[in-house]
């Protein structure tokens, strides 16, 4: 009896990958206890070490990680001499912003239009389902060629460093010969990608006070330096009139070699409105890809219903810049809070403090891991080339493990391509690509171990 491909088997997989990503995507593992409730984190990475412990894993275990939540690890041992595989997800997931705002309720995944809707669906519940996808058709077809780690993160999101910290510290626990972070996307559907950049981030809480409280506009209005007016123009600051980022010191103009993004899809994928302008110079993939990016993520003021004719006495906002491949996110931090404090307008009081960093990652993709995924991804996506992108995302973890194992070679990949919608209102996945990149994961560890022993 001939035996069936393992692409039929990975197919046959998919009910089963689809039942447990509905389970796992129910936990509202927002990593911040100050939106939801720790135990639901806990149940999440229970029941990721649970499903370590039904494929065999070895050595199954909760880490307690330095910011205060886990993340989960197991060992699953291949043939003796075989090459060790690090495998990379994060079950913790951004906050589902305005739930009336999604079309299905963001903590069920639910099947519309050929995609399966859910927070965490892609961006990363979907990237462990699909590591354990691809071992259990590897397991079912003749075994697993190569011996695996896993490790899943529990507060990649929050940027708070945890995992990293936890590694540095056990520095033997993830070493391996390869990694694979599943925790990108492909450029576009049906389009087999690896990243080959990452933009670092550094994340910023500013305060700024005025005066000793709120104060009447009508009687101080007009003299009285006002806090909330002070933010905005502290905030205006950070960008020029062409939407640039403008922190003093830091650079602004490298451009990007390699893969570029059509202006024409950039706007479709990002869902831009009619007649509005995009912002900064140069092309789409210099300013994703190869150029710092700051973004005012939250700010605290006084909501429209209810607001009081008042003279605001302080203000906080918070800010995210994304930093590129060769910057330093350290310097960029310190050029960024210098820049703050230099520009708050009337002598205002400025507070910053630090609440996340991380540094950008740049992989060698000439390596022999690189061929052996470019095999297998142009054997799950018949007639289609792997291509390399950067992504303006940030993966903090990458350059921690490229300087604990300088000799392993870090390949990105995953279910986050633009219909996905991470971090936005209906997040989904394309089940489609769930089986293929499983099926090329699959390929990948199938062919790697070849290569090691050729």
């Amino acid at each position: 009896m001939t035996a069936r491909p393992i692409s039929e088997t990975v197919a046959s997989l998919m009910p089963r990958a689809k039942a447990e990503l509905s389970e796992l995507v129910a936990f509202r593992s927002v990593a911040d206890p100050a939106q939801f409730p720790k135990s639901e984190c806990e149940a999440a990475a229970d029941w990721v070490a649970d499903a370590l412990r039904a494929e065999d894993f070895q050595d199954v275990a909760l880490l307690d990680t330095p910011d205060g939540t886990r993340s989960v690890y197991g060992f699953l041992p291949g043939p003796a001499g075989a090459p060790t595989v690090l495998l990379y997800a994060h079950y913790d997931v951004q906050p589902p912003l305005d739930e009336s705002a999604w079309l299905s309720p963001p903590f069920e995944l639910t099947e519309r239009d050929g995609r399966w809707y859910g927070r965490g669906s892609a961006d990363c519940k979907g990237g462990f389902i699909m590591h354990l996808l691809a071992l259990r058709a590897l397991k079912a077809d003749g075994g697993v060629p190569v011996s695996v780690k896993v490790i899943v993160e529990g507060s990649e999101e929050q940027g708070t460093g945890g995992l990293e910290r936890y590694a540095e510290a056990h520095p033997e626990l993830l070493a391996a010969d390869t990694i694979v972070i599943g925790d990108t996307g492909n450029f576009r559907v049906g389009l087999p990608t690896v990243t080959a950049t990452l933009r670092g981030m550094t994340m910023l809480r500013v305060t700024l006070d005025t005066l000793e409280g709120n104060l009447h506009s009508g009687q101080f209005g007009g003299a009285a330096p006002d806090a909330l007016a002070a933010m905005i123009q502290l905030l205006a600051s950070l960008r020029a009139e062409d939407g640039t980022t403008t922190v003093d010191g830091l650079a602004t103009d490298t451009e990007w070699d390699g893969l570029q993004y059509p202006e024409a899809d950039f706007r479709k994928d990002a869902k831009v409105l009619d007649g509005v302008g995009l912002i900064g110079t140069g092309t789409v993939a210099d300013r994703i890809w190869a150029r710092p990016a700051v973004t005012v993520i939250g700010i605290d003021c006084p909501p429209v219903v209810g607001a009081t004719p008042s003279v605001q006495a302080n203000a906080r906002a918070q800010i995210s810049l994304r930093v590129p491949p060769g910057q330093d996110a350290a310097e960029a931090t310190g050029l960024l809070t210098a820049h703050l404090k230099a520009h708050a307008p009337w002598g205002s009081r400025v507070a910053v403090e630090q609440v996340g960093q991380g540094q950008p990652f740049r992989a060698d993709t000439s390596s022999p891991a690189y061929t052996s995924m470019a095999r297998a991804m142009e054997a799950a996506y018949p007639g289609e080339k792997m291509q390399t992108s950067g992504m303006g995302g940030s993966i903090p973890l990458c350059n921690t493990l490229a300087a604990l194992y300088p000799e392993a070679e870090i390949l990105l990949i995953g279910l986050s391509e633009p219909e996905a919608q991470i971090h936005a209102v209906n997040e989904s996945v394309s089940p489609e690509e769930l089986e293929r990149l499983s099926l090329a994961e699959a390929l990948f560890l199938r062919n790697y171990a070849e290569s090691k022993r050729a």
